[in-house]
């Protein structure tokens, strides 16, 4: 991750900055909300990331910038977000994560080992939300298709 400090956030209010396609400024006050120092913060840290992140591993990222914004502030920005389209939330088993949004072309590709997440992006779901459109009277809002396995830097299961 990109280090991040509470000056460079401070000094970015009042720029227009885009992440991932998206001014969070224009997206919180087109919808009426504020831009605050932990709505910002938060953005920064998961678009900085460049991978999922867990909430609490968002939060120890958001206090290593800024160690006023509590807990219940990161997963209200993280609410809003996913609420504004901006982020999306994947459930995993007991675990959840938080990305920047991303179309449903990308398959999760999740190491049952080490909890990395990778996409895969295909033509395949874009595919298969058509034949689901096509053979039923279905429309499907948002497609999450999930691979467990495990990734290159994990070693293989030894043979029993």
């Amino acid at each position: 991750m990109a280090d991040l400090s509470l000056t460079d956030i401070h000094k970015s209010f009042g720029e227009t900055k885009v992440i991932h396609g998206v001014d969070l400024e224009v997206e919180l006050r087109t919808h009426g909300y504020r831009v605050t120092t932990a709505r910002r913060v938060v953005w920064e840290v998961l678009s900085a990331a460049g991978d999922h992140l867990t909430a609490p591993s968002i939060t120890s990222r958001v206090h290593a910038v800024d160690p006023s914004i509590n807990g219940a502030s990161v997963y209200r920005a993280l609410t809003l977000f996913a609420e504004l389209g901006l982020v999306r939330e994947s459930r995993y088993e007991d675990a959840s994560t938080w990305e920047p949004f991303h179309d449903d072309a990308a398959i999760h590709l999740v190491c049952s080992e080490c909890g990395q997440v990778m996409h895969h992006n295909t033509e395949l779901v874009p595919r298969l939300r058509r034949a689901i459109q096509v053979a039923t009277d279905f429309a499907p809002d948002e497609i999450d298709v999930r691979v467990s396995g495990r990734c290159g830097h994990c070693p293989a299961e030894s043979p029993a």
